[in-house]
């Protein structure tokens, strides 16, 4: 008798779970599908106030002779990751400085994968790094370049690089 009680106990738990799977998953569906236009406002990772931010083309400024410094910056999408979201190049409108390389804390959030073009502010850490070839060939790959373009990539880079514990889009295209 115990042993029917528990066996239907554990078939009652498993229904559950699956239709709680089932449904968690349609609403991933849900939010794949939802456009790109819709996020104005939306913040990823962890929420933040965008007041006192300054301008991508400010950041190598507050970066003059320190090693990382903590901030808030805005600038535009130039790219991003087009295999899961789990990076993007921001760059200011009126400068000619490279983006940056922005990656998002303990991987913690991924950005949609439509989004270039979009203004966003970030906080985070902003430091300097030098980029292997290796990992610039995976960057390469992820944003969907030729294999011409991926194996012309022979030297480490050294660059500017932001590490984005919040993101908030500002815009829409």
């Amino acid at each position: 008798m115990l042993r029917r009680t528990l066996f239907v106990i554990l078939a009652a738990a498993l229904v559950v779970a699956c239709n709680s799977t089932a449904k968690q998953g349609s609403q991933t569906e849900a939010e794949k599908t939802t456009g790109s236009t819709e996020l104005k406002g939306k913040t990823f990772g962890a929420a933040f106030s965008p007041d006192g931010s300054i301008d991508y083309s400010e950041m190598a400024k507050q970066m003059d002779g320190r090693d990382s410094v903590e901030l808030k910056i805005q600038g535009t999408v130039q790219e991003v990751c087009q295999m899961k979201g789990c990076w993007m190049l921001v760059a200011s409108d009126d400068s000619n400085q490279e983006p940056v390389m922005v990656r998002f804390k303990d991987y913690g959030f991924f950005m949609p994968k439509d989004i270039a073009g979009r203004k966003v502010v970030m906080e985070g850490w902003a430091f300097r790094e030098v980029t292997p070839v290796d990992e610039l060939r995976h960057y390469a790959e992820d944003a969907g370049k030729s294999q011409e373009e991926i194996d012309a990539i022979t030297e480490p880079k050294d660059e500017m690089k932001f590490l984005a514990s919040g993101v908030l889009l500002l815009d829409e295209q």
